[in-house]
């Protein structure tokens, strides 16, 4: 670079830092000598309303803590606080109507078919039936098991 006459350009970066607090101190200067402006009185943020004009409290100066607290005031008015229609997750799905009974049931059904397939859910119906239609004399002359083998659990 250096070549063509060019300054490099570390050289030149170099340089500009070196200048630049001249020129700081210049604006500085001039910044002292300006006469700024006095702030508006902020109105009370309890006097406020929508219709108020919200901008004073925007300025970069104003404290953030106030700016909030004007802009709590603006927002919690009712025209802002109504929840969108379209918005899809604006409405309250806690409180809900309960599945009516045979609705569960088709429900139900229709799992089992999906998980289990057609001839396991027609296998467990037959012996549901039966076990329904059997008589209870023949439930107690089978003999009960001492030991139930359970998946997961520990023998005692």
């Amino acid at each position: 670079m250096s070549e063509d006459g060019k300054e490099a350009f570390l050289e030149r970066w170099s340089r500009m830092k070196r200048e630049q607090p001249a020129k700081e101190a210049d604006h500085s200067a001039l910044a002292d000598a300006k006469p700024e402006k006095p702030a508006a009185p902020l109105p009370p943020v309890e006097q406020l309303k929508p219709e108020s004009d919200f901008a004073p409290f925007m300025a970069p100066k104003v404290d953030p803590v106030l700016r909030r607290a004007a802009l709590k005031k603006l927002f919690g008015d009712a025209h802002f606080n109504v929840p969108d229609a379209f918005e899809p997750y604006s409405a309250d799905f806690t409180q809900g109507e309960a599945i009516p009974a045979r609705m569960l049931e088709a429900i139900n059904r229709a799992r089992d078919l999906a998980v289990k397939g057609p001839e396991t859910v027609a296998e467990e119906k037959r012996l549901a039936e039966a076990s329904e239609n059997a008589k209870p004399s023949e439930a107690s002359e089978k003999p009960a098991q001492e030991h139930v083998d359970v998946p997961g659990r520990q023998d005692a």
